[in-house]
């Protein structure tokens, strides 16, 4: 008999195959006293496990060098320089020391302490970086156990996986990449989130996925048929012929729509009425252009700059900026770079002061961003310079974060003039007219932003903090994500009230948040007077498909009515209507 069950649906697409359990043994770990004699053996036990697994994770890197995607390689790298992190290492040798315990116990113990202040931050990107911290910690631990295949089991090995679906507990990067080579059909695990490197790699990868099915290893057993539903998050267990039939036609109309969708490649995006839309890429780092690419050849519509500082002790400095962001723009090929100033502080901190302090009680409202920033400008200094001097090689634009008076602004163009009157001495080449803009993702800047719009080049709209906001609520917050509704009347108000203040005074507004890279609401959107979208990779071609099938003039009178209902459960009905009208 057919069972059904729900998780998240991380990577769309649909596969049927039979299942393959993963069971992954890991060692039970208890705390003993040693004598401390033994205390410097211990921590030599701890240091030849490190060793052994940074050597597991770089033989299994050069093992598929040849065509190892970049993302996959980036997670790898994070693995490995997390093998060698102070506060991971050092925080292990101390609890040795004054615990006088074993290494298996120090290591646990300075793992959960880090996973606590990561279960503690607001930021979900960052919240789910536990993961890796598990995964590390995990794998150092079968080395202290002794266990020589700690990463590359024999059941991950050979061609047997070919077509199976992979029901697991967790896979790490490295497990993704071996079974990557083996042309599974998808991929199914008890934990995880839709920001998990297992869940990134699966869209990067398009490998259809669900994850967070709880208990899912105890309801499944090996080589039962199963239907994946990667879009829907649902899984089919011994699904009946009908339900098979079903589910192979929406598999070739699947392959056949997404053959087509790439046949949008490096095309415009236009309306039928000839409306050209700007279609732009989000990006964490210059190697993720290689990503973008692969998609479309287009410009950066967000840059996040925050993760070259998370990934150092100390802030970059001038130079170091510049070269990175160069590197970016040389990328692009002559399309624009937006680089968003770092989004810093609060719960997205360097390494050095992450552990030091306690969090703050409310991360989200606490010193991040442009505060941040501007409490600290002499650091500030070295990123608004090493902007504006790639400013002076290709078109690239700076974008402020997390604005909530027009204050705040003043104080940022006063520090511009001031770094281009610095460069202006140092005898730097720089751009004197770069544009600049600001990221609207705080009611109270949605509310202003006719007065913004008069003193900048363009407005951005980043909806993912603007939602929770304006719903007061964490939206990774298992007790109230209920309530996160992107279609909620107030947030498309502040949506609408920020794009008619572009409109007025002649200037761009994009829309960066993960409402922009969902084609749910691209229709609605285009309707409300969007005109620049800037997307995940993977839903530039998906955006671009619905723009380019779209009549602007026709959305833009079908909309406005919608704008007026008064709950997000009329409004998500009466967008899905208009999505089913005009598709």
């Amino acid at each position: 008999m057919s069972v059904m069950l729900n998780g998240v649906g991380v990577s769309k697409g649909i596969a049927i195959g039979q299942a393959h359990v993963f069971y992954r043994e890991r060692p039970e770990i208890l705390e003993y006293a040693i004598a401390p004699k033994r205390i410097e053996h211990e921590i030599a036990r701890f240091h030849t496990a490190r060793a052994q697994a940074q050597k597991q994770l770089e033989a299994i890197k050069l093992k598929f060098s040849t065509d190892l995607p970049h993302d996959i390689s980036n997670f790898i790298d994070t693995h490995l320089l997390m093998i060698d992190d102070p506060v991971l290492c050092d925080g292990t040798v101390d609890h040795i020391r004054h615990r006088v315990c074993n290494a298996e116990w120090a290591l646990q113990s300075q793992c959960d302490r880090l996973v606590k202040v990561f279960d503690e931050m607001n930021d979900p990107y960052l919240k789910t970086r536990k993961d890796d911290i598990l995964h590390v910690v995990q794998r150092i631990q079968r080395c202290l156990a002794s266990d020589t295949d700690a990463d590359a089991p024999e059941e991950l090995q050979g061609d047997h996986l070919k077509g199976r679906i992979i029901v697991a507990d967790d896979l790490t990067p490295a497990d993704t990449l071996i079974i990557r080579h083996q042309k599974i059909a998808g991929f199914i695990t008890e934990f995880g989130g839709p920001l998990s490197h297992t869940a990134i790699l699966a869209r990067n990868l398009g490998i259809p996925a669900i994850i967070g099915v709880r208990n899912v290893r105890q309801l499944i057993q090996a080589n039962d048929w199963l239907i994946l539903d990667g879009a829907q998050g649902m899984l089919v267990v011994e699904p009946d012929d009908h339900s098979l039939r079903h589910f192979r036609d929406l598999q070739k109309d699947e392959k056949r729509r997404q053959r087509n969708l790439f046949g949008l490649k490096n095309k415009p995006a236009i309306t039928l009425d000839g409306k050209r839309i700007n279609l732009h890429g989000n990006i964490d780092g210059p190697d993720d252009v290689r990503t973008l690419r692969q998609y479309d050849h287009t410009g950066v519509g967000l840059y996040r700059t925050e993760m070259l500082f998370m990934e150092r002790n100390e802030w970059p400095g001038e130079q170091e900026q510049f070269e990175v962001y160069s590197r970016a723009l040389r990328a692009l090929k002559g399309h624009p770079l937006t680089i968003r100033t770092a989004d810093l502080g609060a719960d997205k901190e360097m390494r050095d002061t992450l552990q030091h302090g306690p969090m703050a009680h409310n991360p989200a409202l606490g010193l991040r961003a442009i505060r941040r920033c501007l409490r600290e400008p002499h650091l500030f200094m070295h990123q608004l310079k090493a902007i504006l001097r790639t400013a002076a090689y290709g078109p690239v634009n700076m974008m402020i974060p997390m604005f909530t008076c027009v204050s705040e602004l003043d104080q940022v163009l006063v520090l511009i003039e001031r770094a281009k009157n610095e460069l202006r001495a140092e005898r730097k080449r720089f751009n004197p007219n770069m544009p600049l803009g600001a990221m609207i993702e705080v009611p109270a800047a949605a509310l202003s932003a006719m007065s913004f719009a008069k003193k900048l080049d363009f407005l951005s709209i980043g909806t993912n903090d603007l939602i929770q906001y304006t719903l007061a609520m964490d939206r990774i917050d298992d007790e109230v994500s209920h309530l996160f509704k992107p279609l909620h009347p107030s947030v498309l108000k502040l949506i609408d009230m920020t794009l008619q203040a572009g409109e007025k005074t002649g200037i761009d507004v994009s829309l960066c948040g993960e409402m922009a890279s969902d084609p749910l609401y691209t229709r609605l959107l285009l309707g409300m007077g969007l005109h620049s979208f800037s997307v995940q990779a993977g839903s530039l071609l998906e955006v671009k498909h619905i723009i380019n099938h779209s009549h602007l003039g026709q959305l833009t009178s079908h909309v406005r009515p919608i704008l007026e209902l008064a709950t997000a459960d009329e409004i998500e009905v009466a967008v899905d209507a208009m999505n089913r009208q005009f598709v």
